[in-house]
């Protein structure tokens, strides 16, 4: 049961949109965000807005809305996140998911960081200018997308395809996954996201001969499929260090009084403990099992088996990383790439940066800034097709023992309500300024 605690507006906004469960399983089979998406357009239009819902097959409902800004001549911001979430177990959860709990100073629940949170935090900053009669610097183009865990093919790829007319005139966006604070040698550092890895969610199928369960057989497709599964699963790739993961891996390397010439990136940035989550995975590309097909009845060996394997390289070894996967499951097994995306990276530098930075300089001075680049994938893939540089921007002040990666798509998600609030207060001033 929730604690009885005064709410903040930010928070009330992240509580109601977790109970709206908008679970999205993948393939196109989801939970709809109409709901979700009717709760913002409420919001949007209590705010004086014109929000435009679109849909790009039943229930699966993005919005856009725009805010005119004192400076139209600029380049617009994109202010952007999803509405859609992963699945949750209850059995597996000490609360409800989709109850939005509050307790122990925390928001519980499927969302609460990924990424209701920043959802609640675009609308309440958004309100809180428009509110006291002040406008954003610049256009600023409010978006909620649908099926951002699924890939965006009902979502921001679907807006950006059909409905790019939405987008005209801007140039930057800000989404997830980045602005959290992590602890280096008991120093707060905050990390902006400026890169994504590539995505290729591939299938691995082997081929053999059906036959009897109880016969000597050497052509199985099981067998066949599990040696490279095997293979595959346990290849170590090497460090791979892009411009963004080399000036983040200097950085710590300062801040932890080490060389950054003679010591292992991976194992600086192990021992950053929980901050560690996202960072480690973002020095080399990665290719991890997580789903196996076969068979239909325990005495018949089946002909074919299948896996799918969630692939994630740097921005610019792609084609590298398939040709090396195709070499190390063997020419005998057909891979198959279900779903594509291109990587990102950004600079570190320019005006939007700089105002980031200012940003979260002014709610918590000294700390560190630094750019990382996210293992996963955003809804900046999508905007990149239309020329806007994207960035990850949830700005949330956290306690140093919490383990925020392990929040995203884990067990008891959950937020600080003061987390919120600062990042409340860190949008409202970035949206003044920049």
């Amino acid at each position: 049961m929730s604690e009885t605690v005064e709410l903040s507006e930010t928070a009330k906004v992240a509580r109601d949109l977790i109970r709206i469960d908008t679970s999205n399983r993948g393939g196109g089979d989801a939970n709809p965000e109409r709901p979700a998406a009717d709760y913002v357009v409420a919001y949007l239009k209590d705010l004086g807005l014109e929000p435009v819902v679109i849909e790009s097959d039943p229930g699966r409902a993005s919005v856009v809305a725009r805010v005119a800004g004192r400076e139209p001549g600029l380049p617009a911001l994109v202010l952007h996140g999803h509405l859609d979430v992963v699945p949750a177990d209850p059995a597996n959860w000490s609360v409800d998911p989709f109850a939005g709990v509050v307790k122990d100073g925390m928001l519980w629940g499927r969302g609460a960081v990924d990424m209701k949170d920043m959802d609640a935090m675009i609308l309440t900053a958004t309100a809180e200018l428009l509110r006291a009669g002040e406008q954003p610097r610049r256009d600023v183009i409010l978006a909620f997308f649908a099926d951002e865990e699924n890939g965006g093919k009902y979502g921001s790829h679907h807006l950006v395809e059909h409905f790019p007319e939405l987008f005209a005139g801007a140039g930057t966006a800000i989404s997830e996954v980045g602005g959290y604070s992590i602890d280096i040698a008991g120093n707060r550092a905050y990390l902006i996201q400026t890169g994504e890895k590539a995505l290729d969610w591939i299938r691995l199928r082997a081929r053999g001969t059906a036959a009897h369960g109880s016969r000597v057989w050497h052509d199985n497709a099981v067998t066949r499929l599990a040696e490279a599964i095997a293979a595959l699963g346990r290849h170590e790739w090497p460090i791979a260090l892009c411009d963004t993961t080399r000036e983040l891996v200097d950085e710590i390397a300062q801040l932890v009084g080490e060389d950054p010439k003679e010591i292992n990136p991976e194992e600086l940035v192990l021992s950053l403990g929980k901050g560690a989550g996202f960072i480690q995975a973002s020095l080399r590309n990665t290719s991890n099992p997580t789903v196996l097909t076969a068979g239909y009845k325990h005495n018949v060996i089946p002909d074919t088996a299948e896996a799918l394997v969630d692939v994630r390289t740097l921005p610019t070894e792609q084609e590298e990383v398939r040709a090396e996967i195709q070499r190390i499951v063997g020419d005998d097994i057909e891979i198959e790439i279900v779903h594509s995306d291109i990587g990102l990276e950004v600079p570190f530098t320019g005006e939007l940066v700089d105002a980031m930075k200012a940003a979260l300089e002014a709610h918590d001075p000294g700390a560190k800034v630094l750019p990382y680049m996210l293992s996963g994938g955003t809804d900046n893939k999508a905007l990149a097709r239309l020329g806007i540089t994207g960035y990850g921007f949830a700005p949330l002040r956290l306690p140093a023992d919490l383990d925020f990666p392990g929040m995203f798509h884990g067990v008891d998600e959950r937020v600080p309500l003061d987390a919120l609030d600062f990042g409340h207060r860190v949008l409202a001033d970035l949206l003044r300024s920049y």
